[in-house]
Order: C-alpha cells, then sequence, then structure tokens
C-alpha cells in the first residue's frame, strides 16, 4: 500500500490525459466581409468519439499485389499511430507472398496479426522500426483480418481505434 496513492494519481491522470482535447473552445481569426482588425470567437462542435473512429476505419488504402520477376508477390506494410497502411491488401492463391511490415517510430507498442490457419497465413510479431520479413503462400481463396491485439487496461484496444484491415485472397 506504500505505492497505492501513486498508482491511483497515476491511473487518474491517464484518464484524464486522454479526454481533454475535445471540450475545449477553438479561437479563430475572422477572416473576408468582417473588418480587418475585428476577432470572432468560432465555437466548434466536439468530434464524436464513434464518429471519428468510423471515419479512420472506413478510410480503405487498398494494395493489390503482383507477382515480380522472382514470381513472387511483394507488400510493404507500415502500421503506427492505429492505422495499417494499406489496409486492404488483394493477393492471388496458390502463390508465394514475401510481407514486410514495420512500425512508424514511436513510443506506443504495435504488433501485426493473421491468424488464418485455413489459408496458410498465421503470422503475430511485434512491429518495430526497422522491416520484419515473413513468407507465405495462400492455399485458400477468402478474406481474413489483419490487426494489432495490443490493449491497455480499460482503453479501446489499437484494433478498436483503427488499426485493423484485410488480406483478400482471391483465385
Amino acid at each position: 500500500m506504500r505505492y497505492g496513492r501513486h498508482l491511483v494519481f497515476l491511473l487518474v491522470l491517464l484518464a484524464a490525459s486522454g479526454t481533454g482535447a475535445y471540450g475545449q473552445d477553438v479561437k479563430k481569426e475572422a477572416v473576408g466581409p468582417v473588418a480587418a482588425d475585428a476577432k470572432q470567437e468560432v465555437r466548434q462542435p466536439a468530434p464524436e468519439a464513434p464518429a471519428a473512429a468510423s471515419l479512420v476505419q472506413s478510410a480503405e488504402k487498398r494494395f493489390v499485389a503482383t507477382p515480380g520477376a522472382d514470381s513472387v508477390q511483394h507488400v510493404e506494410i507500415v502500421g503506427g499511430e492505429y492505422y495499417l497502411d494499406p489496409n486492404y491488401v488483394v493477393v492471388r492463391v496458390n502463390t508465394p507472398v514475401e510481407l514486410k511490415v514495420k512500425k512508424t517510430p514511436g513510443y506506443v507498442p504495435h504488433d501485426f496479426v493473421i491468424n488464418a490457419p485455413e489459408a496458410g497465413i498465421e503470422l503475430k510479431t511485434s512491429l518495430s522500426d526497422d522491416w520484419k520479413t515473413f513468407t507465405f503462400t495462400p492455399t485458400r481463396a477468402g478474406k481474413y483480418e489483419m490487426f494489432c491485439d495490443k490493449k491497455l487496461l480499460w482503453f479501446k484496444s489499437h484494433k478498436d481505434r483503427g488499426m485493423d484491415g484485410y488480406i483478400e485472397v482471391v483465385p
């Protein structure tokens, strides 16, 4: 119990730091027909969390892999700050795939998961600043989820915050 008060203070501080920016008013200088020396206060409505999250998740960055001279489909995915780029990858069935993953520089840890054993794709790795390379050959057509499964305490998981996507295997 010696550190109990410190732990409670830290948890309250973490919870408060995540909610402070949404309720603040924004001041902007007036432009256009208003006199140049006059200032006008503009209040913007606070963004709602579900709407913002759905915008992040709905922005699709699609990549269609084609076999190179070595007959391998090469795919590079960068993750970080709760996104995957690209977040929708299309590859051909029964053609080898070389997948490279890394994260953008930052302090938040992320990982990369594809759990589709029925298609011959099972992958879970922590993301780092350096490229990690994986090779697999998808054996079944279908749409399979790729995501970060990290989560801190009671906060939304990284997947729920938009760090997810799909790998589609086509005939």
